[in-house]
């Protein structure tokens, strides 16, 4: 799975607040060994966010977090733009939605609350534990929340329990060598595309260091290739050490 993290608020990008999503679903996706395939915050713009929500959607393997944009104003677009992407189709009411937001707000309802209720077809209700102003979302991979963290979070607690509570074990193995990257690139060009390269360039007393961690999930085939960049070190007589 790749997980993606779409923060929408024209306010975060120009300084009014602060973003406090993206440490809080890369942590929570840690505890059960998930990582962040991607992570944007991007303006409350249609057509930017059009071209977001196609990217994750083109992805075969995308699980995605959507936060803002789903309250009752009109720079909250995000209902009308998924259910453009995702469904190819206008909003529809959410019957269940409606009940709740009628049983809250009564009369002050209308005109505007009221179309909180208008979802994407077959959107699944994400129940919000603060004020019952539900998020949404669509086929268990994309979760609409609001911006507020102080339901967003909990909301996304749950979902994250509930649907990707499979641990992934990840194992890695890292060295520090006295040469420059450029001395194991032809290493790197053999990894396969199931072994995550991190490659950090280091400078000491002037000195090119490269600090080299290899990641993936099968361990034997890690170590194999981790092996090679120590026998490439070796044959050149370049000092490492196994951090």
């Amino acid at each position: 799975m790749n997980f993606y993290a779409v923060i929408i608020g024209t306010e975060i990008l120009n300084g009014r607040r602060a973003d406090k999503h993206f440490d809080f679903i890369k942590s929570e996706l840690q505890k059960y060994g998930h990582e962040l395939f991607g992570s944007f915050i991007i303006k409350d713009d249609k057509e930017l966010m059009r071209r977001t929500y196609k990217m994750v959607q083109e992805d075969p393997n995308a699980v995605m977090f959507s936060f803002g944009g789903i309250g009752s104003t009109p720079d909250d677009l995000t209902r009308e733009i998924a259910s453009e992407v995702f469904r190819k189709t206008p909003l529809v009411v959410h019957e269940q939605f409606r009940k709740d937001i009628i049983e809250k707000f009564a009369q002050e309802a209308y005109p505007h609350r009221i179309h909180m209720a208008d979802l994407p077809p077959n959107a699944a209700l994400l129940k919000n534990p603060v004020n019952n102003m539900s998020g949404f979302s669509l086929d268990n991979r994309f979760f609409f929340v609001p911006g507020f963290p102080s339901m967003a979070h909990p909301m996304l607690k749950d979902v994250i329990q509930k649907y990707f509570n499979k641990s992934v074990e990840k194992y890695r193995y890292t060295l520090k060598a006295n040469t420059s990257e450029n001395t194991l690139i032809g290493v790197m060009q053999e990894l396969p595309a199931t072994i995550e390269l991190s490659s950090l360039p280091i400078f000491i007393d002037g000195k090119p260091n490269v600090e080299l961690s290899l990641a993936g999930e099968n361990k034997e085939e890690i170590l194999h290739y981790f092996e090679k960049f120590q026998q490439e070190l070796k044959s050149k007589n370049i000092p490492f050490k196994i951090i």
